[in-house]
Order: structure tokens, then sequence, then C-alpha cells
């Protein structure tokens, strides 16, 4: 069972060594941990530090944004083989440590995908100022909206863990951030979810979160994302919501105004009501039929991410196999073995052609 750590940083030079020794190497069920820092576009020695702590360092020219880096680190986890992927911030909030805790609904086939929770448990509870705190709770009541009444207390939180059935069935577009279309991606998909609560700095030791810093910046690139996970996930809700609030307020001003005519004898002052109800009418009838074209167009987004799903298993899958050694008769002869790089190509054409393969000692 492989472990791959990735940490996304960008000038965290001064706590990423921290951050990736704290990475536990003995966790029970885990036999081999590796860690991938993906340096966003640093300006500071991150690259150089995270490497000489022991990380591997993949180097991206930056201001792609945080969901752009998660996702180059979560392909790089599963191109090298990892059977579970954690992801942990470089600034050191979390403490890796507890890496054993999270992953530990992994291990026990719990969830597939397990999430840090910071306001489960009341004396967990970190400091934090009291807009962010709400701004969080307000986006976590959205996202349960959106789940169809799920009960999470944190869709924000970057300190996750994934088996490799979550990692091949993720799909994201999102470039700011990653978090909240993580829950909703996945929730559609029945991925089994799990909140594990755990202990977290509340505010940065050192520098400002990118994702957090502006509180109204961070409203307004999440809301487009998770209106748009919406939009994609669950279409007939999206579009049929709309139609429904335009129907009830169409109603609402054709009832007024027909009451009104009905005592008055008259419609003015609000004729002009007549004109939005029809017009609010037609909308809702025309939003109706996209919501259910959306909704058929839906299902076959479904069917495509099950090819996806279905391609990511068979190519990282590939990727695990043992490299054996095939030997031809020549080479037991005294003659120059194959390379493993060409008994690769000859395995896997062997394969495709139907051909028996034969593997000698």
């Amino acid at each position: 069972m492989k472990l791959v750590v990735t940490i996304p940083a960008l000038n965290e030079e001064k706590t990423i060594a921290q951050v990736v020794r704290g990475v536990p190497g003995d966790i029970l069920g885990i036999d081999e941990v590796e860690v991938i820092v993906v340096n966003d576009g640093s300006t500071d020695n991150t690259a150089a530090v995270a490497e000489a702590a022991g990380a591997s360092v993949i180097n991206l020219p930056g201001g792609g944004g945080l969901g752009t880096v998660f996702r180059a680190g979560f392909e790089q986890a599963m191109l090298r083989g990892a059977d579970i992927i954690v992801n942990i911030d470089g600034d050191g909030q979390f403490n890796p440590a507890d890496i054993a805790r999270l992953v530990g609904p992994v291990l026990e086939d719990r969830a597939d995908f397990v999430t840090c929770t910071r306001f489960a448990d009341p004396a967990l509870r970190p400091q934090m100022p009291v807009v962010k705190y709400y701004g969080n709770q307000i986006v976590t009541w959205m996202i349960n909206w959106i789940c169809g009444g799920t009960r999470f207390t944190d869709v924000s939180c970057g300190f996750r863990a994934f088996n490799r059935e979550a990692a091949y069935r993720l799909t994201l577009f999102g470039r700011f951030t990653y978090t909240q279309e993580t829950f909703i991606d996945l929730f559609s998909k029945g991925v089994r979810i799990v909140e594990v609560p755990l202990k977290v700095r509340g505010v940065r030791e050192h520098g400002k979160s990118r994702v957090a810093s502006s509180i109204f910046k961070y409203a307004s690139s999440s809301f487009p994302i998770i209106l748009r996970a919406m939009r994609d996930i669950q279409p007939l809700k999206f579009f049929g919501g709309i139609a429904l609030l335009l129907g009830i307020l169409g109603a609402l001003c054709g009832g007024f105004v027909s009451g009104w005519y009905l005592w008055h004898r008259r419609t003015t002052p609000f004729t002009s009501l007549i004109t939005i109800t029809g017009a609010m009418v037609t909308l809702s009838f025309l939003l109706g039929v996209l919501a259910l074209l959306a909704d058929m167009m839906g299902r076959h987004r479904r069917i495509s991410e099950e090819l996806l799903f279905l391609a990511r298993r068979r190519l990282y899958a590939e990727r695990r196999r043992p490299r054996l050694m095939v030997v031809s008769e020549e080479a037991e002869q005294g003659m120059a073995a194959l390379s493993i790089h060409n008994r690769d190509m000859d395995v896997e054409e062997a394969a495709h052609a139907g051909r028996p393969v034969s593997l000698r000692r």
C-alpha cells in the first residue's frame, strides 16, 4: 500500500521543511510513503528547501490558481502508483502527524474520500476572524443544499485523503480553488465521504493565504465554481429551480392583477403587470423545457464520466504493473538480453495481439 502526500506551495520556505519532515513514515497498513511538493512559481527558496527536506518537487510556472496546482499534484500521485493520496497545505496550519488519523477511514474501507473538519467538534474549533468563520458556514450550507440535504460541517478545508477509486472518479474544472467542487463532484458519483475532526491552526504563522486573503475575492471566485458545478452535475435542479421561481413570481403577479380586476373592474394602475406576468410565465416554460434537455445531457455526461473513470483506471493500473525481464532463447545462449523498456513494449504488443507471452527466468 503506497501513500503519496501532495503539498501545494507558494513562497512557503519558512514552513515547507517542517511539513515535509513531519509526514509520518510508519503508518500501520502503509508500506511506502512519498512526498511531492508542487511549487507554484515561488519566488523564494521553497523548492530547494522542500527538496533538501526529502520531497520530490514539481515546478509549475505559477499563476494557474490553486485548483490547477491541486490537479497537477493529483496527476503526479496517480502516475507514481498511489493507493492513497493525501493533500495538505504547505503553510503549517495542519499537523502532518494527523495524516495517520486522516487516512484511517480509508484503510478501514469505511470511506473513499476523507476530509478534515474544523467545526464538527466545538473543542477543536480554531480561532479565526468572524467573517471568515461565517463565510465558511454559508458555503457549507450551500454545498449541503446542492448535495440534497447532507450534513457536512466543513467543505473548505484543504487537508484531505483519497483512495484510488475516488481519485479516478474526480473531475475538476475550477482554477481558483478545488475544495467545494470536490464535494459536489464526488458526492454526485456515490463516493463514500467521511469527515474527521482535527486540530487546525486558524491563522497562518507566516505570509497570507492566496485563497482567503480577501473575503470578497474568495466569494467572487468560489461562487462561480460552485454554480457551474451545480449546473453540470444537477442541471434539473439548477434550471428547474429558476423556472419554478419565475413561474411562482408570474403566478403571483397574474393572481394580483386578476384579483384587482375582479374587485375594481379595471386593471389600472397595474396594467403593466399583465405584460410582466406573460413574460415570466413564458420564460418559466422555456426554462422548464431547457431543464429537461439539460437533464438529458447530464445523463450523457454521466456516461462520459464512467468512460473516463475506466480509462484512468486502465492507464494508471498499467503503470503499477511489476517490471519483469523477458529473455529470448538467444539471450539464454549468451546473446544480449532485451532491455526493460523494450520488454514493456513487447509485452503490451503481445497482449494486444492476443499472443502468449513467455516469461523466462
